[in-house]
């Protein structure tokens, strides 16, 4: 039975309007990336009158950004591929493997999450100092140190998730593999993480997204040198002036590795955060 035209032209009205609310500001973003910064300084016009290319030439220049790119990559690269490796090991010991403690080790996981990340800055920033005053191994405003941050909040989350999506993974395909000749790592690497490799682009994408765009750790664990995108961008807001059309240009830059990845992996991004959803 077909819906009624009203229902019909509801429901065209309302994405009609969503569309809009969520395009407006990327609009913006971008109109004022090519405008000049007398333009964007002055009252706001939404057809502009002159459009430039220099403020995404001048965005090199006014800040160390393509230091800022690099450190990112090499921070949230880190952090991602240590999350899924370590979350895929310890998931599969959880969903495959009876042991004393198993329901607390989930269940305390899990409550990690349940904390804001503020409460975790002070601690670890006098452990992170305290470890390079006794060993000499400085992981205070390190890349290092900063990975380490992200996978005190990124990995319990993989986890957890990898729990739920190995539990979805029939056991019959690791008994197939055991009765093969294959031993339990065998048929972890060539059995089960064939078939769950929706949800692990799923954690592998959560996990970079949060260390891409992570604000608080990375403006205190990082110095100028080991600075990220998130911190760096505050460097186009001077005493003086404050460059809203490099800003603009710079925020859109940022974005595009995030945005090509998600494109690049929405289909096993939506399979992993769905698995499990009917069963």
């Amino acid at each position: 039975m077909a819906p009624p035209r009203s229902f019909l032209w509801s429901q065209r009205i309302f994405l009609t309007l969503l569309s809009a609310f969520v395009l407006l500001p990327v609009y913006v973003m971008v109109s004022s990336s090519l405008k000049p910064l007398q333009d964007v300084s002055g009252k706001f016009r939404w057809l502009p009158s002159g459009l430039t290319v220099r403020p995404y030439l001048d965005i090199w220049e006014t800040v160390p950004l393509a230091r800022y790119f690099v450190n990112s990559l090499i921070v949230a690269g880190a952090a991602t591929v240590c999350s899924v490796v370590i979350a895929v090991f310890a998931a599969y010991a959880v969903s495959r493997y009876r042991f004393r403690g198993k329901r607390l080790f989930t269940v305390t996981v899990l409550s990690t999450q349940m904390f804001p990340g503020i409460l975790f800055l002070l601690p670890l920033f006098l452990l992170f100092v305290n470890i390079g005053n006794a060993t000499g191994v400085a992981l205070f405003g390190s890349r290092g140190g900063l990975i380490l941050t992200y996978l005190t909040f990124s990995l319990p989350f993989s986890v957890w998730m990898l729990i739920g999506y190995f539990e979805s993974v029939p056991r019959e395909l690791d008994e197939a593999a055991l009765v093969d000749g294959c031993g339990p790592l065998k048929a972890l690497l060539r059995v089960v993480v064939p078939a769950a490799v929706p949800g692990i682009v799923a954690v592998a994408v959560y996990a970079f997204m949060t260390a891409w765009g992570e604000v608080l750790f990375a403006s205190v664990m990082t110095n100028e040198t080991t600075r990220t995108l998130a911190v760096g961008l505050q460097g186009y807001s001077t005493q003086n002036d404050v460059y809203w059309n490099q800003i603009m240009a710079a925020s859109l830059v940022v974005s595009v590795p995030v945005v090509a990845g998600f494109l690049l992996l929405q289909r096993y991004l939506v399979a992993g955060l769905t698995a499990g959803a009917v069963k």
